[in-house]
């Protein structure tokens, strides 16, 4: 079953053996908004005890605050009983939780009224203690109760207040914004990944660069991630970059992601021009352009420190350092070497840099020629063509004598080179290159 028919199940169930049981949270607004939920909540007056009881396939993930999971199969429902939460010394988790009967005071302690509504699903009758349902109709993103309270109990809400602004086109309501205004210094007392966690999710949902405007907006931007809020001003050469400056390009480019984008994408997006800011020049005198020399070198080794700090895999600050550093390689693939060529199309991931691309030049001069080009290299050139197998290898070089060593490399790469040029094609033809480039033969 799926995960809405395993909630409605869990809802009967409960209720069967004397329990109020309901939808509840982001589920029931997605349910509302005509959205399909990416995940479900249950909300109960069944103890964790009781729940797993009634559930033996059931995981106690958190049951200290009252939530135990539920599964079938590849489907899970989140189950949390009714309760109170007191104290948050750590600004993240409850110091200590007070089970309830009464699911209006379990409503209380969620972060967002849209958030915070509940639906019997056996009748589809939504409750409403806290506005939730005025919140949608107006489009406004409201906290519950006293917005600094919120906040200081789990500071990312400050975070996903925003994103939630900029996933659903809402506004943030007055009291609620000016809480993040005071708070946004202490944004990072949350630990780094979940920061980028709710980063990524922002990124990703379609509504990139709302999202960022409105970090900007709350003062959380400077605090997150100063390198993206220092490129505001940057001035950039008109003739390249009609659009303005740095923090516009930016935008523009973040604009154009689509929902359920790649994360390495997305981030590799917002950081490739990070170098600009510190390597930046002002035009100096007539003819002469503003430059930022070296910025994809300085942007890279910036985008690993950013990635290190935001606690992200190896795997996926590769891709994301890649990203920085070979998007402007683009502008010289009409002249590239067909061998310079194949291996630049060989990266990993090569579609996340050709989409890079293409928003970086829809978000500038408009020019994508050089996409078109690389897209035509692509349909036009067989796999094969641009990953041969090898004509020669390390086994064969030791049957010509070489010693294995750097020099092996070497040579490997040069007979590639002549593959990939379409200068050599046999194994023949490449051990009669390697003869005549090392005529001296191995102990050269």
């Amino acid at each position: 079953m799926d995960a809405r028919e395993l909630a409605n199940q869990i809802c009967r169930t409960l209720r069967s053996n004397g329990h109020q049981a309901y939808l509840v949270g982001g589920c029931v607004r997605d349910i509302l908004l005509q959205r399909e939920p990416a995940d479900y909540d249950v909300a109960t007056d069944a103890t964790p005890e009781r729940v797993q009881e009634l559930f033996p396939r059931s995981l106690d993930v958190g049951a200290q605050f009252g939530v135990v999971i539920v599964t079938d199969d590849a489907a899970q429902v989140e189950v949390a009983t009714f309760r109170s939460d007191i104290g948050y010394s750590d600004g993240r988790h409850p110091d200590r939780v007070e089970y309830s009967k009464s699911p209006q005071e379990d409503v209380r302690r969620r972060d967002f009224t849209i958030n915070a509504l509940l639906l019997d699903p056996e009748t589809n009758e939504v409750l409403d203690f806290v506005g939730g349902r005025e919140g949608l109709r107006a489009g406004i993103i409201r906290a519950i109760g006293r917005p600094e309270e919120r906040f200081r109990e789990d500071k990312l809400r400050m975070i996903r207040a925003v994103r939630f602004a900029a996933r659903f086109h809402y506004a943030i309501e007055a009291t609620t914004f000016l809480a993040i205004v005071k708070l946004a210094a202490e944004i990072n007392q949350v630990s780094a990944e979940r920061i980028r966690d709710e980063l990524t999710k922002l990124l990703t949902e379609g509504a990139a660069r709302r999202g960022f405007e409105l970090l900007d907006e709350t003062g959380l931007l400077p605090e997150v991630l100063p390198e993206i809020a220092n490129t505001k001003g940057v001035e950039q050469p008109p003739q390249f970059h009609p659009e303005g400056d740095v923090w516009v390009h930016t935008l523009l480019m973040l604009e154009g992601l689509k929902a359920g984008c790649s994360p390495t994408l997305a981030w590799g997006v917002l950081l490739h021009d990070v170098g600009k800011p510190p390597t930046f020049k002002p035009a100096a005198g007539p003819g002469r352009r503003i430059r930022f020399d070296e910025h994809v070198e300085v942007g890279t080794k910036m985008a690993e420190a950013i990635c290190k700090r935001l606690r992200f895999s190896n795997d996926d600050t590769e891709q994301i350092a890649a990203l920085v550093a070979n998007h402007l390689r683009f502008k010289d693939v009409p002249q590239m070497k067909p061998s310079t060529l194949k291996r630049f199309v060989r990266l990993n991931r090569f579609e996340e840099h050709l989409e890079l691309h293409r928003l970086d030049c829809s978000s500038s001069h408009g020019n994508l020629e050089n996409y078109e080009f690389v897209r035509r290299f692509l349909a036009e050139t067989p796999p094969e063509k641009v990953r041969p197998p090898r004509l020669l290898t390390g086994d064969d070089l030791r049957e010509m004598g070489f010693e294995p060593g750097p020099l092996f490399k070497k040579i490997l790469e040069e007979v590639e080179e002549a593959q990939l040029d379409g200068r050599i094609s046999d194994r023949e033809e490449a051990a009669r290159l390697v003869r005549t480039s090392y005529p001296q033969g191995p102990d050269v």
